[in-house]
């Protein structure tokens, strides 16, 4: 599909969703796998003033209905199999009368197709005025910390956030982007470069075939791709054994959750340019993008204080976006004035200000203002992350505020802890949790060992957590952790397949130490 092809027809879309009654600022939930219709559904529902409603399906059913019930939508536009849960459930969205079944065909439902919306053939269409400040889509979170929350964008949001990142990493019309992840599709056309989509399911990037990723890389001359860290651990793992330099790919961006050193170090063995780089940008729902870092720049400068506990470089912030670092507080703060604002080098609570920070989670009052800190009549966005700033004014990230393990010494970041234990080539992956009542944790350090190096009987079991034991020893971060775990498969978030869900683990931790005792 030519640029051109999809202006006509969003237009013709956009025209068919406002024929049938849709209306500025009604909800329309979008159900659509990632294909040529999602984008140009996307840009339709945004021509229609309509607001787009973004839901991961691989959240649950039944969180998917939570998310439903608490927006209320006008309408789905939506795959059968969605439209048939609509109509078994039909009580959790009552008001949903603006339907559109996009793919196969439609059954006893009713509504238009994907066909039918589109119309007859193109004129211009006569939009509705959109002005900055109106809602544009209200997108949910993935619930890794907490239940899902609608995030409300505006229109000028995604304005800024197109400029910020094309400004940022230079990004010119004419490359070709291969996204992992399907919204970033939307920002493509945004700045006129072209879209491959993947063949890949985008709810398990962990699964990922590398093959297919390499071979649509190659078909059609990628220069850029954007996806989770879970990705490129499986196409640069994949790449290094079989020898694979990939010529045309320029940059790559990782976001999500940190991106592992050693993935950054096998994506430059897959590079075959010296300018071609993976960039790792910090962010939230909330608030994208923030700052970034080069792999480069990793590599060179930052991996080795990580590997000794300091945490993970997320780089120098975006223009327009202001970081300070507070005390942390479990607590909502009514006033900026409220809020002590740290030193460099002092790890606290990340809070960020700027036309990329949503201001509001959409019906959703006490989480709100959970998370918003009034400064006059603008706001500050509480990140929900602990991190400090260097010396050079980069922003470091420590951990998530939820999951700091407090234990009667003091306070341990899972980020900086974990570090220590993931040095060892044995461990794929660690998480750092905490047993009982805060501040009188006790800290456990549980291991996914690599593939093939899982220890399978009980003396094994107990050398290697004796080694563990001994690695944390060496570092005064993680020298009170006496107690070491196994785990097969750390359980991760549903969107990015790298956020480890600690508080499972901690329940799950609890369980095992009771069963042992």
């Amino acid at each position: 599909m030519t640029f051109e092809q999809l202006e006509r027809e969003t237009d013709r879309l956009a025209r068919g969703l406002i024929d049938m009654g849709v209306r500025p600022g009604h909800r329309m939930v979008l159900f659509v796998p990632p294909s040529l219709e999602f984008i140009a559904l996307t840009f339709a529902l945004f021509k229609s003033g309509a607001v787009a409603v973004l839901i991961d399906p691989g959240m649950g059913i039944k969180n998917v209905f939570r998310c439903l019930k608490q927006v209320d939508p006008d309408g789905m536009v939506a795959i059968p199999l969605a439209h048939a849960a609509r109509m078994l459930f039909s009580a959790k969205v009552p008001h949903a009368r603006f339907n559109v079944t996009v793919g196969n065909r439609r059954w006893f439902w009713g509504g238009l197709t994907y066909s039918e919306l589109l119309g007859g053939e193109w004129t211009p269409l006569d939009a509705p005025r959109i002005q900055s400040n109106d809602p544009a889509a209200i997108i949910f979170t993935s619930g890794s910390t907490g239940p899902a929350k609608g995030v409300l964008y505006e229109h000028g949001m995604f304005a800024a956030q197109v400029d910020d990142i094309r400004d940022f990493y230079d990004i010119q019309p004419g490359e070709i982007d291969l996204p992992g992840f399907p919204l970033f599709a939307l920002f493509n056309s945004a700045m006129g470069v072209t879209t491959v989509i993947p063949d890949m399911d985008p709810s398990r990037p962990a699964k990922v075939d590398p093959k297919k990723i390499i071979e649509a890389v190659e078909d059609h001359g990628v220069t850029q791709a954007f996806g989770s860290p879970a990705i490129w651990n499986v196409v640069s793992r994949y790449c290094v054994e079989q020898g694979i330099k990939i010529p045309t790919l320029k940059r790559v961006l990782s976001a999500g959750a940190p991106v592992p050193v050693r993935v950054i170090e096998r994506m430059h063995e897959v590079f075959d340019s010296d300018d071609a780089d993976i960039h790792t940008p910090y962010g939230a729902t909330e608030s994208l993008p923030v700052a970034s870092i080069s792999g480069r720049e990793v590599m060179a400068e930052t991996a080795a204080l990580t590997r000794t506990g300091r945490g993970t470089c997320v780089g120098e912030l975006f223009a327009g976006i202001t970081v300070r670092i507070i005390g942390i507080s479990y607590d909502p703060i009514e006033s900026i004035a409220d809020a002590q604002e740290l030193p460099p080098g002092e790890i606290g609570e990340i809070i960020v200000q700027g036309p990329v920070v949503t201001r509001q989670y959409y019906r959703r009052p006490e989480p709100t203002r959970a998370a918003k800190i009034p400064d006059g009549d603008e706001f500050w966005h509480r990140m929900g992350d602990v991190g400090y700033f260097d010396d050079r004014g980069r922003l470091w990230f420590c951990g998530r505020k939820a999951h700091i393990v407090e234990t009667p010494a003091g306070r341990m970041f899972t980020v900086c802890c974990e570090a220590i234990f993931n040095e060892d080539p044995r461990v794929f992956r660690s998480a750092l949790v905490g047993i009982g009542e805060r501040p009188a944790q006790e800290p456990v350090i549980i291991i996914e060992p690599e593939e093939g190096a899982f220890p399978e009987d009980e003396a094994d079991r107990r050398q290697f957590a004796e080694g563990m034991v001994a690695l944390g020893a060496e570092s005064p971060l993680t020298d009170s952790i006496k107690t070491v775990l196994f785990h097969r498969s750390l359980p991760v978030d549903v969107r990015h397949n790298v956020k480890i869900a600690r508080e499972k683990l901690s329940v799950w931790a609890t369980q095992q130490l009771r069963a042992k005792s």
